[in-house]
């Protein structure tokens, strides 16, 4: 019995070897830890850019209240090691009561409310200060505030010249 001879074809392959499916795999997780990366990334720097809107924001604010309250000139400088004192009296209206202060007492109500805003909007460590040149004319104050975000260790810094 003669058995018949069929010639062997070749078919294409059909679907994709174990390699091909390795190397996809491979390629789409690098894809994926690199839009991790940039996602961590996006997150640090809003956090920082809310932090350096709020230290722009506290800066204005006292650079509001130094212009306010022309004639306390030295009265606002303060030191970064000098914590704000509790002023003698409470110069800040929150009552209809009317409150005779000079301008001396109002800058140490000033600066201790917005210190405590300072520390209690900004992250990390905190450090104020306003430098006063008394001496220029216009009498200039240099108002800067330092801050540290909780995911760096490099200080951050902004700094407000305001000449009056």
């Amino acid at each position: 019995m003669r058995t018949q001879d069929h010639p062997i074809t070749k078919s294409p392959m059909a679907g994709a070897g174990m390699v091909e499916v390795l190397v996809a795999v491979v390629v789409l997780s690098i894809g994926m830890l690199g839009t991790a990366t940039l996602y961590v990334n996006a997150l640090q720097a809003k956090t920082t850019a809310l932090s350096r809107m709020q230290a722009i924001n506290l800066a204005a604010d006292m650079a509001d209240r130094v212009r306010a309250n022309r004639t306390a000139g030295n009265s606002y400088a303060i030191a970064e090691s000098t914590a704000a004192a509790v002023p003698a009296k409470n110069c800040i209206q929150t009552t209809a009561a009317a409150v005779n202060c000079t301008p001396a007492e109002m800058a140490a109500a000033d600066l201790f409310a917005w210190s405590s805003q300072v520390t209690n909007t900004l992250p990390g460590t905190v450090a104020r200060s306003i430098a006063v040149n008394a001496a220029a004319n216009p009498v200039t104050y240099v108002i800067t505030l330092k801050w540290s975000e909780p995911s760096s260790s490099t200080q951050l810094s902004y700094s407000l010249q305001v000449e009056i």
